[in-house]
């Protein structure tokens, strides 16, 4: 995704098998994307909206934000350094791409293929 830090491996360094109910949300059937996000940040709202787009757009695709706030301690596990950051897990929860700052949405969809 543009304005990432995704280097084209896995965003975590392998599978997190226990990410996915670490969250406390419904994972999608075949890929969720994960926004970590702040009260106050401007780009989180536009991510938030073009997250929620594509998720509706892609059968079996859900979109789950986190207040970062509310949930150090995943931001520190997970190194989230700024809002939104967004993780893209495949089905088994595996996380296969990561990205900082404001995405586009169809960086959002390519990004999404190495998850489906």
């Amino acid at each position: 995704m543009r304005g990432s830090d995704d280097t084209g491996r896995s965003g975590d360094g392998g599978a997190r098998p226990g990410l996915a109910a670490e969250l406390g949300a419904e994972m999608g059937e075949r890929a969720t994307l994960v926004q970590f996000s702040s009260a106050f940040c401007a780009p989180c709202r536009a991510t938030r909206r073009v997250l929620g787009e594509v998720a509706d757009m892609v059968p079996g695709v859900t979109h789950v934000e986190i207040d970062a706030e509310a949930r150090l301690d995943l931001v520190r596990r997970l190194g989230v350094e700024r809002t939104p950051t967004v993780l893209v897990l495949d089905a088994d929860g595996r996380v296969v791409r990561r990205a900082a700052g404001q995405p586009r949405k169809a960086d959002v969809i390519a990004a999404l293929g190495a998850a489906l």
